[in-house]
């Protein structure tokens, strides 16, 4: 079994680009004393990178799944970075109805690569 690098390389670029892209939208909410063009020319200049990883995650992804799967893929793993983000840096709780919202975008993911049905 070999790499398999159309299906996985996408999988990988599109993990680092939500960790850039999550940081650029989020890490000022622990510095509220910055004045917001601040927060945001900074956040500007991390999403800047984040662009660099989801472009080619995209352009080497569409090779082996679809415009709607590559999408679906990025949403579960923007989630799951956030998540992790949330509790890490943010210093928030994950709750059951969090667990629940999760599955259902989860169960919408699999309806996206198993579809369409007969």
């Amino acid at each position: 079994m070999g790499f398999n690098f159309p299906s996985l390389a996408p999988i990988g670029l599109l993990i680092a680009s939500n960790l850039f892209m999550t940081f650029a939208w989020y890490w000022h909410l622990k510095f509220h004393s910055l004045a917001l063009w601040m927060v945001v020319l900074i956040s500007w200049g991390v999403a800047f990178f984040e662009y660099w990883l989801a472009i080619p995650a995209n352009r080497i992804g569409s090779a082996m799944y679809s415009a709607a799967e590559l999408k679906t893929i990025q949403e579960v793993i923007s989630l799951s970075v956030f998540a992790l983000f949330a509790v890490t840096y943010l210093g928030e709780k994950l709750t059951w109805n969090h667990a629940a919202g999760f599955g259902f975008i989860g169960l919408g993911a699999f309806f996206i690569f198993k579809g369409p049905f007969r």
